[in-house]
């Protein structure tokens, strides 16, 4: 069974920009950290909605845009860059090597939001090039998650019926998603959110990626 990993906030920690925000922007890292997440979120779905694609590069530009504007921070003087720049080089979250680690042996691959141009670095930076046999963008068909068609491409590409899929993720509409499509799905709760009531809800919750391998039939 292969398994199939969402990458931002499941493996990579969004927020890890937060400490490069604080030092630009002291006492609104967090704020801005915040805002711009949520409204990287929202812009996925509304283009996606209105049929007006652009990529993920320049859906994460525009939420910063508005997360400097409507907190009164000025990206001037470089930050835009400097904190763009960040989001290839976010951080593992600790359980993510380890869960990978335990994996070992079958096919592990990524399925994101996330644009070629900027996955790429991402993986190379925390050296998991090696690990996945996938590194999959909705880019190909231009298209955000949770669109089933999204997920349709995870079954094209490793060529397995869906029903074999394990999907991994820690944004509950993302497991929401890819349940109603017909995977296997892992909800990453590190937080103890409350689940979002949408009609489909994922198989297993677990607190951390590395309670994944037990689970898992061998």
């Amino acid at each position: 069974m292969p398994y199939v990993f969402d990458a931002y906030g499941t493996l990579f920690d969004v927020h890890s920009v937060a400490a490069l925000a604080e030092s630009l922007f002291p006492g609104q890292g967090v704020a801005l950290s915040q805002l711009w997440r949520a409204k990287q979120l929202e812009y996925t779905w509304l283009r996606s909605l209105m049929g007006t694609y652009v990529d993920f590069g320049a859906i994460t530009e525009a939420a910063l845009a508005y997360a400097g504007g409507a907190l009164d921070l000025p990206l001037d003087g470089g930050k835009k860059t400097r904190l763009m720049a960040a989001y290839d080089n976010l951080a593992l979250f600790p359980d993510a090597r380890p869960a990978l680690a335990a994996l070992a042996g079958r096919k592990l691959a990524i399925l994101s939001n996330g644009s070629p141009a900027m996955l790429r670095p991402l993986v190379e930076h925390a050296q998991l090039a090696a690990t996945l046999n996938a590194v999959i963008s909705v880019d190909e068909i231009k298209l955000y998650k949770p669109d089933p068609r999204v997920y349709q491409l995870a079954v094209d590409r490793l060529d397995v019926a869906k029903d074999e899929i394990a999907f991994v993720s820690s944004n509950y509409w993302d497991a929401a998603g890819a349940r109603n499509f017909g995977f296997r799905v892992f909800w990453i709760n590190r937080a103890g959110a409350q689940p979002d009531e949408l009609g489909a809800a994922p198989d297993v919750a677990l607190a951390k990626l590395t309670e994944l391998a037990s689970l898992i039939a061998r």
